[in-house]
């Protein structure tokens, strides 16, 4: 992945404020966000010709605009999914709000924002998890219609940067047409964008060509996963909308290269198939598998005979697997992959995928189900096996990302104790080594020194932010519940914290004690702890008979 691909997602494109010039982007510190287009929007439908098309630019509303589409549609034609997309598309507004990352008990300013959805049957909105992600308030305004109507988010799928909403009002539904899913689209097939995008209010069309199918790591979630980019027109306030082939839906636009001109990705719809297929067997979004596991390419001759492998043989090598893993209890380092379910794997990782076009491996792992197995042929030492692996989602040891509910936090003494995220080193500019990491058992976490409360008693600690606490009093630290335990019930006169990189934190335990409930007050901060680190209340009430 190219170190200068600056993603955005495209939802937000303004704030409802009188206070900011209009047309203005606004950013959000926590997850700068850049875009660059001149691309026009075409207000005009899929069959005009284009003087038509020039005509209904000059001074159109969007009534007209719909009125025109009809007839400039051929006689006895069925009607497009363009068309049907005035009484699907809609638009979305949003209030969300979210926790500072380096004060996790305090929250960020309430944020206002727009995006697109379209429905789908089962009479179900869809729309990207970016939209709504951290949200207080949802509301949906459909075409033609002054009303925003309350929204519910049935299922949200951050990965695959998917959502559900559900509207229990019939009202909204008068008239309202499910738009169905297609297949993939070819290279240089025809792709319309639909939704409302900054620049006005009322719904906009875009025009472009699928210009390349490949594995992309969605800015949302960093989940590699399949997505299709576009020379069409993608500008914030677009995400969530659909992206039209024919008569059907290819994709659901969602991202936009930063700094560069009609570089648009919408979401593929076998990823949404996914997505919703696991929300109508379990009621809820079911994390993509992976292989978890690293690997090398084997693009190199002298590689390749190093591990034994004829001339015919291509694959990749194994570096770590992840220990909670199925894969772990079968698989070796140094193991060669040389196929999965009989599909060879290039040296380059990558396997067949249409006509002439390759794709990597990963994606066919991603869109199996949940606990379903994988065929793997292997080259090890020389011999080759055949296994039979279970493919389930495994926790990272460093969450990618943390979304809809309150981060987890402890202060001690003035120091603030977090389970480090790839938000927070986003926000924190600190290495992405930890990132590479694998927990060694279940529910472990990197816990680090977020920042120091200034205080007599943590006096010279202050250049320890950011340094992970390996050990309490000797024991090591599992993750941020177990450093609560072993702090909470310390029985000795000092507490000793062992950092990475050999530090060492001494505090005088009775002291430290007193000098947090100081340091609260002082910061008018409600609590030395977040709600899931405090202890459950036992139900003391009796029976009186």
């Amino acid at each position: 992945m190219s170190l200068f691909r600056s993603v955005c997602t495209v939802s937000r494109f303004y704030i409802a404020s009188s206070a900011l010039v209009p047309g203005l982007l606004r950013f959000n510190t926590s997850n700068i966000r850049c875009f660059s287009s001149e691309k026009s929007v075409v207000h005009a439908p899929l069959f005009a010709s284009e003087n038509s098309i020039n005509s209904v630019l000059t001074n159109s509303s969007i009534l007209s605009i719909s009125q025109h589409w009809k007839n400039t549609l051929p006689q006895g034609k069925k009607v497009s999914a363009i068309d049907l997309a005035l009484n699907s598309v809609v638009k979305v507004f949003t209030v969300s709000n979210k926790h500072r990352t380096f004060q996790p008990w305090q929250f960020c300013l309430q944020d206002e924002g727009t995006g697109s959805g379209f429905v789908i049957a089962g009479r179900k909105i869809l729309t990207n998890a970016h939209v709504v992600a951290n949200h207080t308030s949802v509301k949906v305004r459909k075409h033609g219609s002054p009303t925003k109507y309350k929204a519910k988010v049935r299922a949200i799928g951050h990965e695959c940067d998917l959502a559900i909403l559900d509207i229990d009002s019939d009202n909204f539904w008068e008239g309202m047409n499910p738009l169905e899913l297609g297949d993939i689209p070819s290279l240089q097939e025809k792709v319309y964008v639909v939704g409302y995008p900054k620049g006005g209010d009322t719904i906009s069309v875009t025009k472009g060509v699928v210009s390349r199918v490949e594995l992309l790591e969605y800015s949302h979630s960093a989940t590699e996963l399949l997505a299709i980019q576009i020379d069409a027109a993608i500008n914030e306030g677009n995400s969530g909308g659909p992206v039209i082939m024919g008569n059907k839906v290819a994709g659901v636009a969602f991202e936009t290269l930063g700094c560069s001109d009609s570089i648009g990705y919408i979401i593929p719809t076998p990823v949404i198939s996914h997505f919703l297929d696991a929300v109508e067997e379990s009621g809820q979004h079911v994390s993509f598998c992976s292989i978890n596991l690293s690997y090398q390419n084997m693009e190199n001759d002298q590689l390749r005979n190093h591990f034994k492998m004829s001339d015919d043989m291509t694959g990749i090598v194994i570096k770590k697997i992840n220990p909670l893993s199925d894969s772990y209890k079968v698989l070796k380092k140094n193991d060669v992959i040389l196929a999965i379910d009989g599909v060879p794997i290039g040296n380059d990782s990558t396997v067949p995928f249409r006509n002439k076009e390759r794709i990597t491996f990963k994606h066919l792992v991603s869109m199996k189900k949940p606990c379903e197995r994988a065929l793997l042929k292997v080259l090890r030492e020389g011999k080759e096996y055949e296994f039979s692996i279970s493919l389930k989602p495994v926790p990272r040891l460093v969450p990618m990302h943390q979304f809809d509910k309150p981060p987890s936090y402890y202060i001690f003494g003035g120091l603030v104790f977090v389970p480090l995220t790839k938000p927070y080193i986003d926000d924190a500019s600190i290495s992405k080594y930890a990132l590479e990491k694998m927990p060694k058992k279940a529910g472990e976490q990197i816990v680090i020194i977020s920042q120091i409360l200034e205080d007599d008693i943590n006096t010279g600690y202050n250049i320890f932010e950011d340094l992970q606490v390996k050990k309490v009093n000797g024991v090591q630290v599992h993750n941020l519940k177990h450093l609560y335990n072993l702090i909470e019930e310390c029985c000795t006169e000092k507490l000793l914290m062992d950092l990475e990189q050999d530090n060492i934190i001494a505090l005088d335990y009775k002291s430290a004690k007193k000098a947090t409930s100081k340091i609260l007050k002082k910061l008018e901060i409600p609590s030395a702890m977040s709600k899931d680190l405090k202890p459950r209340q036992l139900n003391r009430r009796r029976r009186v008979s």
